[in-house]
């Protein structure tokens, strides 16, 4: 009984690693995604309608994307965080996906 406690403890504390881990990559391309729109393209916060970090499927730190919708604007934009550069991926318009 002893054993079967201590594996499902160490289960757990495994589960809650790769959980803690996806959230702070999310959440750490979001927080530096914000920042370099509004510092380095001056656009103000009142500007972004939405903002959700996701995962992508892609190679390296493209896997960790930023999903950015601006007011008065009819694109979607694709950014993510890389050495301490943000990059913009892509972006769509009226359904069709560009890749810079």
């Amino acid at each position: 009984m002893k054993k079967a406690g201590v594996i499902l403890l160490v289960l757990l504390v495994l589960v809650g690693s790769v959980f803690g881990y996806v959230q702070y990559k999310k959440s750490t391309a979001e927080k530096h995604v914000l920042e370099y729109l509004n510092k380095e393209k001056n656009i103000p916060e009142t500007d972004i309608v939405y903002s959700e970090p996701f995962i992508a499927n892609l190679p390296g730190n493209k896997n960790w994307m930023v999903c950015i919708k601006l007011k008065d604007d009819d694109k979607t934009y694709y950014y993510y965080y890389d050495q301490n550069q943000v990059y913009l991926e892509s972006y769509t318009e009226d359904g069709v996906e560009h890749v810079q």
